[in-house]
């Protein structure tokens, strides 16, 4: 199944394809590891704002996400195996 794009933007999207996303708690660890090495301003909010949608979904819901790289108008460029 892909995800809604409604509920991540194509930016969360592609930062989040390029970590493991196995389950939401693998992911989250993933980000805030990295976060400490960032000190870009637009990627610090990008990876926040990815955190705090992480946050608000549940496991079962985490679990129904299609991951893939998205362009900047919301197309699907290729599904993530």
């Amino acid at each position: 199944m892909i995800i809604a794009l409604d509920k991540f933007s194509a930016e969360e999207l592609n930062l989040m394809s390029i970590f493991d996303t196995e389950d939401r708690e693998t992911l989250r660890s993933d980000l805030v590891s990295v976060l400490h090495d960032v000190y870009e301003p637009e990627m610090i909010e990008l990876i926040g704002s990815t955190l705090e949608r992480l946050d608000n979904l549940t496991d079962e819901e985490f679990a129904e996400l299609g991951f893939y790289i998205a362009d900047d108008e919301d197309n699907i460029v290729s599904e993530v195996v």
